[in-house]
């Protein structure tokens, strides 16, 4: 019982502040997991699960708030979707998977961390990079078990390929595009989630929501996402060194 409470409490944390700034909270779930032990078979599909319903929230409301570009989310999305399928077929050895979803979570935590604002004046990408980028988020996305908006925002405000809150927006449906595709590859082991998994979606649906509205309006969530990407930094320590 104490597990249970445990982590419906920090799902619901997580898909608050991740659906803040447009994420779907893939990362920080699996360092929950992490954490508290859930065996690695379940972590995979249960992160990507969780993404769907979180980040369809956030994009909804980041759309709504007018923070969404299709002319350059189209070409990070044709390349990503296909190659989070196939990242989603393929079953790592337990030890090969715990040490790349370790790094994942430590770059994550170090995204999470930097207060990332797109400063200068914004440029339109070019759309073969757009394709690459999005073939190598897509095929990291599904393998892991994450929707790539934690790699895909800095990229794009690092790049002045829009700003901010845009990129929040952006983020959000790359998330849920790529999560869905994931779960389609590795649909076997969704067939196999406990029920309890069932009440985490409530709790993330809630957090996404409370989440989502305050980030695409009001909400500065920094100091508590660096809070957060300690917790992802430790999740991701053990996970490489245990």
């Amino acid at each position: 019982m104490t597990f249970e409470i445990l982590i419906i409490l920090a799902v619901f944390v997580v898909a608050v502040l991740y659906s803040s700034v447009g994420h779907g909270g893939a990362s920080g779930y699996l360092a929950v997991m992490a954490l508290l032990a859930v065996a690695p078979e379940i972590t995979r599909p249960t992160a990507l699960l969780l993404n769907v319903f979180v980040s369809s929230i956030a994009f909804v409301q980041f759309y709504r708030a007018g923070h969404f570009d299709w002319k350059i989310f189209a070409p990070f999305a044709i390349g990503s979707i296909p190659l989070a399928f196939v990242g989603g077929m393929i079953q790592l050895p337990t030890a090969v998977y715990k040490i790349i979803l370790g790094g994942c979570l430590i770059l994550a935590a170090i995204r999470l961390a930097l207060n990332l604002k797109s400063e200068s004046e914004v440029r339109a990408p070019q759309i073969w990079v757009c394709l690459l980028i999005g073939t190598i988020l897509g095929f990291v996305s599904g393998l892991v078990g994450v929707g790539g908006g934690i790699f895909l925002t800095p990229i794009l405000l690092l790049m002045n390929w829009t700003e901010t809150k845009r990129a929040a927006g952006i983020s959000a449906l790359f998330i849920l595009v790529n999560s869905m595709s994931g779960l389609a590859g590795n649909y076997a082991q969704v067939l196999k989630l406990p029920t309890g998994v069932y009440v985490w979606i409530m709790a993330a649906i809630v957090g996404g929501a409370i989440g989502a509205t305050l980030g695409s309006y009001r909400f500065n969530s920094l100091v508590l996402r660096r809070v957060l990407a300690v917790g992802l930094f430790i999740g991701g320590a053990k996970l490489i060194f245990t």
